[in-house]
């Protein structure tokens, strides 16, 4: 029974982490996707500067002021859940936990977040950009993604160090 809960709370604690991540970049988009150029693919940047939509270094100043406080927000609150919410002390639990978030964020990311969202919603359409490519094929998305869930299993690492040392304070 106790076991049955423990895995309906990592389930409902990984949604909520999703839709943090979600939130976040639904705030930084708002509703035009040319707030968020830094997210499209490399040759739509490069066509957008071309077309005089935007202007590259401006992209990547707006990437850092966003993707810098976005990241300690994503990592800092899973720290939060597994060491404060989920009380995990030990090592090998902080980094099962750790890869199981970092994992499914990865994923959600890939398919709900670039495919779905990204190729169906209109506040990712930017005007003047008609004919040129801006949803991430699904070739891309799982090499990406699976060469990320790698790097995230090494990150974990770091994510369960930091609820281990929390853990003794």
């Amino acid at each position: 029974m106790k076991e049955g809960i423990a895995k309906m709370l990592l389930l409902l604690q990984n949604v909520l982490y999703c839709l943090l991540y979600a939130l976040l970049i639904k705030c930084a988009v708002k509703n035009d996707g040319s707030n968020c150029l830094y997210f499209y693919p490399k040759d739509f940047l490069v066509e957008a500067q071309k077309r005089g939509i935007a202007d590259k270094k401006t992209v990547m100043k707006r990437s850092k002021w966003f993707m810098i406080p976005f990241c300690i927000i994503i990592f800092v609150a899973l720290i939060l859940i597994i060491s404060v919410w989920n009380h995990v002390t030990d090592l090998k639990t902080a980094y099962l936990q750790a890869c199981l978030f970092l994992v499914v964020m990865n994923w959600f990311d890939g398919i709900v977040i670039d495919r779905l969202w990204v190729g169906h919603s209109k506040i990712w359409h930017i005007e003047g950009m008609e004919g040129i490519p801006y949803v991430k094929s699904w070739k891309t998305v799982l090499i990406k993604r699976g060469v990320a869930t790698v790097l995230y299993l090494v990150v974990a690492l770091v994510v369960a160090g930091i609820v281990v040392l929390l853990g003794e304070i």
